[in-house]
């Protein structure tokens, strides 16, 4: 076939042009992008050759050759991986495929994108990262397995188009050629490669190596020096999962946290064990210190390494950990599973549901010491992934209470920049407090400024504030240590029983001012009622028992969902004097215009309240600011 020239896919034009003129601070992590991928090739071709012998080749270790060629100003990463078919190397290197790009895009907007080389990881576009030193790039490659020299050649000068060509390779593998631009020929300089590989690349487990300029003996001439060209190589290849913890420096872990998260921040927490008995296996996982910026994609990839008898079977084995932990990085090793392991095996495997409940329970033990003994350690740690912990409490119902004792609230009672724990609130309860209450707001100030709390701070009930957009879905109706949870902005609720009884003398002495505030609301709302909860607010609107509260509704609507029409109850408060006021134009003209007019209103300022926008908002601004008028003209 001959040489054919294509386009890039658009979303690789623009993260080409990304690379190629933003000035990244850390442009060495192309080398580390190009160790990985060959480290990755090498992986499947060596579980591939389980079940496929062809894939094999006499007298050729696995391992990653960097090469110089200081004459043409090229850097080469071989190695003697999987390799590509033609049609794989216009997947991978040509389109966006799954690599992530769009993502990485969006991820980049409005954020300094030199300060931010972790990225290039996370999304998986590190191929590209090369340009970033390269004014053209070179590959050719050699499918494994297949008969025959013939390879591919794919060729790119970062203009938005490539070229692919047939050629001869003589191994299986891929060799990644980049010719460097005149002013990153600092990267042909065998200390600045060394630093590299030795910064982000050590704990690869194949080995790293290069051809390196010696002094040694002559053997013609006794005492005389002669140079000569040896292979070294240059990264150690240590499993440090496999080391007893004392043996491992912190150093070291940090190192080798940041090589398999691409993440530039050192970890928050180093969970490092073996367990021995019913399943066999080592495991090394790190919490991290600062969330990664796709956590909450849905395509998010999470779980462990997996490793068998250190054969890496798969980057994110799902099966291993659950969702609620999916911020965890990690390496689990073991003995026990068989090698040629597929995700069919995996999820109808029993040693995968023994080494996933021992990894959940390490974890979840590792958070709760560290609330004990760190707590400040801890509560950095919560904020980052509190959010995402709390969906345990709902999806994992044997652990629930388990997590529910590691999560951290903002309450009525906490104090400023300070957190309290289920525990405590139960604990501190007033008596005859019978349910822990909540209320969900969009942020901390407009949960703690609501009217909603009014009565409960009368009576010193605390109140937690549930801030984060998943909170009523997860708590809702949930139980701790028998106490049910229950929002205040839901039902009725009655706080005071001598207020109970006030509310039901008022309500017979104001029942027909009540009928005719619910007449003229009735394709607003679902019911008018005198308030428990509130002392100084007029009015307020709540959800009725079982429906959703009024923040989750609008989520899920921003989120696209179609739901019904879910009507509110209009709560009045019967001490406040706006009420005893309506009452009294009633008594004068039963239904007059202006009476309903002052409904009309009373119900667009609860919208206001529980944060929604009113009906109308001219008619309502059109009504105030008539009031304003005619209250200044009595003055």
């Amino acid at each position: 076939m001959t040489s054919e020239r294509m386009e890039f896919k658009t979303e690789v034009k623009q993260l080409l042009d990304l690379m190629i003129h933003s000035l990244y601070s850390h442009k060495e992590v192309f080398l580390r992008e190009l160790i990985s991928n060959a480290s990755d090739a090498i992986d499947r071709a060596r579980y591939e050759s389980l079940t496929n012998s062809d894939i094999l080749e006499e007298g050729s270790g696995w391992k990653i050759k960097l090469a110089v060629d200081r004459d043409a100003g090229t850097l080469t990463v071989s190695d003697n991986g999987i390799g590509m078919t033609r049609e794989e190397i216009v997947e991978s290197l040509g389109t966006i495929a799954r690599s992530g790009t769009k993502e990485f895009l969006e991820a980049l907007k409005g954020q300094e994108v030199k300060d931010n080389p972790e990225l290039i990881g996370q999304f998986g576009v590190g191929f590209y990262s090369s340009f970033m030193v390269a004014d053209r790039i070179t590959v050719i490659s050699r499918r494994a397995g297949l008969k025959g020299t013939e390879g591919v050649k794919w060729e790119s000068a970062g203009d938005g188009t490539f070229t692919v060509d047939e050629v001869q390779k003589g191994s299986r593998g891929t060799d990644v050629i980049l010719h460097l631009r005149e002013d990153e020929k600092a990267y042909l300089s065998e200390w600045e490669i060394r630093s590299v590989v030795k910064k982000y690349s050590d704990f690869i487990e194949h080995p790293v190596v290069m051809d390196v300029e010696k002094e040694v003996e002559s053997e013609l001439q006794k005492g005389e020096k002669v140079k000569v060209r040896e292979e070294e190589t240059l990264n150690s290849m240590k499993a440090i999962w496999l080391k007893d913890r004392s043996e491992v420096a912190s150093g070291e872990y940090d190192d080798f946290y940041k090589h398999i998260s691409h993440d530039f921040h050192p970890p928050a927490k180093v969970i490092h064990y073996r367990a021995e008995g019913t399943s066999e296996f080592a495991a090394l996982m790190f919490v991290p210190s600062v969330a990664p910026g796709n956590m909450l994609y849905r395509d998010f990839k999470y779980g462990p390494m997996l490793y068998v008898k250190r054969i890496r079977i798969m980057d994110h084995c799902e099966d291993l950990i659950p969702q609620y932990l999916r911020f965890v990085h990690g390496i689990v090793d073991s003995s026990d599973l068989p090698l040629n392991v597929s995700r069919e095996i995996l999820q109808n495997n029993r040693q995968v549901e023994i080494i996933k409940n021992s990894l959940t329970k390490k974890i979840l033990d590792t958070f709760e010491e560290m609330k004990g003994s760190n707590y400040d350690d801890y509560v950095k740690v919560y904020g980052q992934f509190g959010r995402v912990l709390k969906e345990g409490v709902h999806f994992d119902f044997s652990r629930r209470e388990t997590i529910a004792d590691l999560l951290l609230f903002a309450s009525t009672r906490s104090g400023e920049g300070k957190l309290r724990t289920l525990k405590e609130y139960v604990d501190d309860m007033k008596e005859g407090q019978e349910e822990i209450y909540y209320i969900v707001g969009s942020s901390l100030s407009d949960a703690a400024n609501s009217p909603y709390l009014e009565a409960f701070r009368q009576k010193e009930f605390e109140v937690i504030y549930m801030t984060d957009d998943i909170d009523d879905f997860i708590f809702n109706g949930f139980e701790y240590k028998g106490k049910k949870m229950h929002s205040i902005t839901r039902g009725d609720i009655s706080l005071d029983k001598d207020k109970t009884v006030q509310i039901e003398e008022t309500k017979k002495r104001y029942a027909k001012l009540l009928d005719l505030i619910k007449e003229t609301l009735s394709e607003e709302v679902k019911d008018v009622r005198l308030s428990g909860r509130l002392t100084d607010t007029a009015c307020c609107l709540v959800a009725d028992e079982g429906d959703l509260d009024p923040a989750m509704e609008r989520l899920l609507k921003a989120m696209g969902q179609d739901l019904p029409p879910m009507k509110r109850i209009l709560e009045l408060n019967p001490s406040h004097p706006l009420f005893a006021a309506m009452n009294a134009i009633f008594e004068k003209a039963e239904a007059g215009e202006e009476l309903k007019e002052y409904i009309r209103l009373l119900y667009d300022q609860a919208l206001v309240l529980e944060g929604s926008k009113p009906k109308d908002p001219a008619a309502f601004s059109k009504a105030i600011a008539k009031l304003m008028v005619e209250n200044a003209e009595k003055k």
